[in-house]
């Protein structure tokens, strides 16, 4: 059904004249006797009865005509959903207890105007894809994985340069200290069952292992956080990495520790990426907000890998 022939139906019933309905449609009254003939066509009814005083709805007309007052409104509400400025920022954050989460939730302190629909997407196809077609805006990510740099069309700027801390049960070695290097690592099994091969973090793991001789261990299911600091707190040989800003919450009981990394800090390169054609008004609000709101990248005494872009 075309909607020009319907807009232009509810304008004459509300007129009560096709020649005030063509005023307020700017086109001709020739151009609203078409419309409505072929909405009637359509519809195989009647839809007006002309008198002298203009035109009248029939039966017809009057039970089409709430309906067609609806599906108008439909139509607006169809085009407002999609239409930036007028939708949320749809945000990719990864995972829901990271840093880029608590990111956004400062954003969302300072400009509660702003509608955000926060996402969690897997892997970083999967993000540039979705902010390519236009289904997300913007993306926290590593940046890239060796090998593999960003499409010339997809912009980046570094946003965080996360410390990542040793989280060890009390019958760890290594649990009474305030800090450790990363010497002190070698020899320890880091346990980090949530690392998949072909991801962003997992080439950041695997740079690690190559400079320090760390060992870390990726077997068995993942099956979330909650699993792996309650296996932690039991198991006396196992620590694993947790970033600094993760939020986690475990019983007491647990006795963990969460225990700082230095001599160097490996620190996470969190990057926010966005389509560089992507109009949402919202988003230059967003990179103005983290650009003054987080700092301090290649700090003195921290190690990222070399294929993440210094900027």
């Amino acid at each position: 059904m075309d909607l020009d022939t319907v807009r232009t139906f509810v304008a004459a019933a509300e007129a009560g004249q096709f020649q005030e309905a063509a005023a307020e449609l700017a086109v001709t009254q020739q151009a609203v006797s078409k419309r409505i003939a072929a909405l009637e066509r359509d519809l195989g009814v009647r839809l007006f009865t002309r008198t002298p005083r203009g035109a009248e709805l029939t039966i017809d007309g009057q039970a089409f005509l709430p309906h067609a007052r609806e599906l108008l409104r439909a139509a607006e509400r169809a085009v407002a959903s999609v239409r930036t400025g007028r939708r949320p920022l749809r945000v990719d954050v990864i995972a829901s207890r990271g840093a880029a989460t608590g990111l956004m939730r400062g954003f969302h302190r300072s400009h509660p105007e702003i509608d955000l629909d926060v996402v969690m997407l897997f892997d970083i196809e999967t993000a540039i894809s979705a902010l390519r077609s236009g289904a997300i805006d913007a993306s926290f990510r590593a940046v890239a994985a060796p090998g593999r740099p960003l499409p010339e069309d997809i912009d980046s700027v570094r946003v965080l340069d996360e410390p990542l801390q040793l989280l060890t049960g009390p019958g760890h070695a290594l649990a009474s200290a305030r800090s450790v290097t990363v010497a002190q690592l070698v020899g320890h099994r880091i346990w980090m069952p949530g690392i998949v091969p072909g991801t962003e973090w997992a080439a950041y793991y695997d740079d690690l292992v190559a400079e320090f001789g760390l060992t870390i261990e990726a077997t068995g299911p993942n099956f979330g956080s909650d699993v792996l600091i309650d296996t932690v707190a039991d198991t006396p040989a196992l620590a694993t990495f947790m970033s600094e800003q993760t939020r986690l919450v475990w019983p007491a009981g647990h006795g963990l520790r969460r225990i700082p990394v230095t001599d160097p800090t490996p620190v996470y390169p969190h990057s926010l990426l966005w389509h560089r054609d992507n109009p949402h008004p919202a988003l230059p609000t967003l990179r103005a907000h983290l650009a003054t709101t987080v700092t301090g990248h290649d700090a003195p005494g921290t190690w990222r890998p070399d294929w993440v872009l210094p900027r």
